[in-house]
């Protein structure tokens, strides 16, 4: 018998083939990881846990899926992998074993106004073949029923060449789109209040237009000149020409100092820059001024529904393509299961697939025209996972970013369930969770610890589900906690009053929200909870949102400038020193000139990818050298910036570098969980739950008397959703009304008051189904969510 040193030797009748069976990861350093080395097996359900910060999705999404979407990108030809994302190599020594990689993250859909839930996902498109089979009177192709192609007519002369001649010949050309023209598909038509966009007692050098950015000290004080505009006359002394040509001119050439450039008027100017985006992809300030100078109202030609006449007018079975995308995707699957015509068979097949994978999903409750913007992180999470579902593919890795998010301990279940079967049907699934119900499932486990961000980046268990339980690791020792119930609650000092609330699916509801309390709103997706706050209280004065919507930042944003810190540190720089505050920041005076600032230097290798180097003159610093001689407490700015937040808040407490103003903004960031990250790290590398909380520290310290948080537990693990209820409480403590959104029962159990929507979603949902304490919830058992909460507490 021969003797070999391999030790992966397959038994016989095994091909060698089959012995693929790990992802093998030996030192991966991305971000906070510390040379990680794992090996994951293949067709299983592996679960990543660990505290938020500890690297889990740097293992996950920033190495392994990174680098198999990298790998398959180089697989094209130069010139397609130009129109491509260009990725770097994740830095990590040896990675065996990738397959490709399919990402499930939490990212919200498109803030594309144009884009529903019917357009993101084939239902749309499918309808539209489907009415332009069937649809009595036939009106044209699937194109006359979309709200995103406008019609198009067109005549003249079209040269014909026929042998050796050419010879003009008059043609007429017509293509039918569905886009209601009045609205442009949009369903809205906007309105302009012209006070909010200028002050007419004023001139245009006097500063009378309103609009963010229109400062004239720049081109815009140009390029009004250049027009023609007397600068220092008050906008109430234009003549009617004058005030059309300022509000509504079309786009004409005109001369600016030899340069050449475009004036146009400011409403149509508006209209393309702010109005053709989504209003919450705006940034702030921008938003703010949107919201009050234009009110949009629903368009009378189409009733809202974004399409022509001609479209609205052919229907099959009495309802047009408007009528079923308004309908309950559950309703709407039965009224297709309803169409028996066999010319169109395989159509209604796939689309009666589709829409059952919705609701087998747990969105059903949806309807097609709903926004996709409006979607939750968890609903726009699912409506990606649909597509897979019904997929062919096998031996594919799925990587989800916690999936249970925005469940209902009901809902939990039917995702586990999804999460199996793509397995089953031979699958890597990798999943980053913090749920215990979905740790449960796991076939392997990757613990990540033992804290977060410098503190973590190490595997603390590899193993089985039973192993992490009897492991002395932060999961383990908490994964079997259970919150109790509070012997006494807070009583209420006053309420908010809510009457006939009817937005989306809520049923004329009259609740009392009370006030001075810790409020919680539960229900399962879909029942109504987010339709209740948004729609009836969000918008009252002293109420502050904290919702789940992403921070909007570029790399260079990081937590200092984000939440102002920034701010009082410079000036502590400036005023120790004797310079100017704007010294101190790498996007102003202070930055590196070679990488102006960013720290690092991008190489643009055209049709290849971007080379991302550090700065050789500031070694990654962002700083001149000269700034970086100046010192605060001993310490440069640079090292200021490398601090995490505890280490910020000793650091400006007392001594030296004392400075209140940047202390109690530390304070607030610590207070949230956030302690372990760098003041100087970027906002692009943050989690979702990192951001939340991030934006719940800066908004603390807003002049709110009713705070809302929408999920606050996204992201956070067992360990720390402690630290969350006792800032819940020390908010509430401080005079504040808190109303949480939540499926955490955790959270739930610890609430003074629960009001509790439902009983089911979408139309059967849209009512209130028990308010009181929790223990009276447990108690009566009567809702789903008394049902899951009192297995949770054990109540027996």
């Amino acid at each position: 018998m021969t003797t070999t040193t391999r030790t992966d030797t397959q038994p016989s009748g095994l091909h060698t083939a089959d012995g693929h069976d790990l992802i093998r990861v030996q030192g991966a350093r991305v971000n906070n990881l510390k040379d990680v080395s794992v090996e994951i097996p293949k067709r299983r359900l592996t679960v990543f846990t660990g505290v938020s910060g500890s690297g889990k999705s740097s293992l996950v999404f920033g190495t392994i899926a990174a680098e198999s979407q990298r790998m398959i990108n180089e697989t094209y030809s130069a010139f397609v992998q130009g129109f491509m994302p260009t990725l770097s190599r994740p830095d990590v020594d040896v990675l065996e074993g990738l397959t490709t990689a399919i990402i499930v993250d939490q990212e919200r859909m498109g803030a594309n106004p144009r884009s529903t839930v019917g357009t993101a996902t084939d239902a749309n498109a499918m309808l539209r073949i489907l009415f332009s089979r069937l649809g009595q009177p036939h009106i044209g192709s699937p194109n006359a029923y979309s709200f995103n192609i406008p019609t198009v007519k067109a005549s003249g002369a079209i040269t014909v060449e026929r042998g050796n001649k050419t010879k003009a010949e008059k043609a007429t050309f017509n293509r039918l789109g569905g886009m209601c023209p009045r609205c442009e598909g949009m369903g809205n038509v906007s309105d302009f209040d012209l006070t909010a966009l200028y002050d007419d007692s004023k001139s245009l050098s006097g500063g009378a237009l309103t609009i963010p950015g229109y400062s004239m000290d720049g081109w815009y004080g140009r390029i009004f000149s250049g027009a023609g505009f007397n600068m220092d006359k008050p906008i109430n002394k234009f003549t009617k020409k004058e005030l059309h040509d300022l509000l509504y001119k079309e786009p004409t050439k005109i001369k600016v100092e030899g340069i050449n450039l475009t004036y146009e008027g400011i409403i149509n100017k508006i209209q393309k820059s702010m109005l053709s985006k989504d209003v919450d992809s705006l940034q702030p300030h921008v938003r703010a001024f949107v919201e009050r100078a234009i009110t949009f109202t629903t368009c009378p030609d189409c009733g809202g529904t974004r399409l022509s006449q001609e479209a609205l007018s052919s229907k099959i079975k009495g309802k047009n393509i408007a009528d079923v995308c308004t309908m309950q995707i559950t309703d709407l699957a039965d009224w297709v299961r309803g169409l028996d015509e066999p010319s169109v068979a395989p159509l209604l097949a796939g689309l009666q697939h589709l829409l059952d994978s919705f609701a087998e999903i747990g969105l059903g409750y949806l309807s097609l025209d709903r926004p996709s913007g409006t979607l939750s992180g968890g609903e726009a999470q699912r409506t990606k996972m649909i597509r897979h579902l019904g997929s062919s593919l096998t031996d594919v890795t799925y990587v989800f970013d916690e999936p249970t998010i925005g469940l209902h301990p009901h809902d939990i279940q039917r995702m586990n369930s999804l999460l199996l079967q793509l397995r089953d049907k031979g699958n890597t699934v990798l999943v980053v969770e913090h749920k215990p119900e979905s740790i449960a499932i796991a076939d392997h486990i990757v613990d990540l610890g033992p804290g977060a961000g410098t503190g973590g980046g190490t595997v603390c268990f590899e193993g089985t589900v039973d192993g992490l339980r009897g492991s002395d690791t932060i999961t383990g020792r908490h994964l079997d906690d259970r919150a109790q119930l509070k012997d006494a609650v807070r009583a209420a000092s006053g309420a908010l009053e809510i009457r006939g609330a009817s937005t989306n699916n809520l049923k004329n509801v009259d609740v009392d929200i009370p006030l001075g309390v810790l409020c919680v709103l539960t229900g399962v997706a879909g029942s109504g909870k987010s339709s209740l706050i948004h729609g009836s209280v969000a918008k009252r004065d002293g109420v502050v949102v904290i919702d789940q919507t992403g921070i909007r930042g570029s790399r260079r944003s990081n937590p200092a400038t984000y939440t102002g810190l920034l701010e009082p540190i410079r000036k502590a720089f400036a005023k120790a020193n004797g310079v100017k505050p704007a010294l101190f920041s790498s996007n102003s005076e202070g930055a590196c000139p070679t990488c102006n600032g960013a720290g690092v230097i991008y190489t643009d290798l055209g049709v290849m990818a971007t080379v991302e180097t550090i700065c050789e003159e500031c070694d990654g610093k962002r700083f001149q050298a000269a700034v970086l001689e100046y010192t605060l407490g001993g310490r440069n700015i640079a090292e200021v910036l490398a601090m995490s937040v505890a280490e910020a808040e000793e650091f400006f407490e007392d001594g030296d570098a004392s400075t209140p103003a940047a202390h109690k903004i530390l304070d607030r960031l610590a207070d949230v969980g956030l302690g372990y990250l760098t003041l100087g790290q970027p906002l692009t590398t943050l989690s979702g739950g990192e951001r939340q909380r991030l934006k719940l520290a800066a908004q603390m310290a807003d002049k709110g008397d009713v705070y809302i948080l929408d999920e606050p537990t996204t992201g956070l693990h067992l360990a720390d959703v402690q630290n969350l209820l006792g800032l819940l409480d020390r908010l509430v403590d401080s005079g504040k009304s808190v109303i949480v959104i939540e499926h955490h029962q955790a959270v739930m159990a610890h609430a003074d008051w629960i009001i509790d929507l439902g009983p089911g979603a979408g139309h059967d949902g849209g009512r209130i189904v028990f308010e009181g304490s929790p223990g009276d919830l447990v108690a009566g058992r009567a809702t789903l969510t008394g049902e899951h909460l009192a297995a949770y507490v054990g109540a027996s």
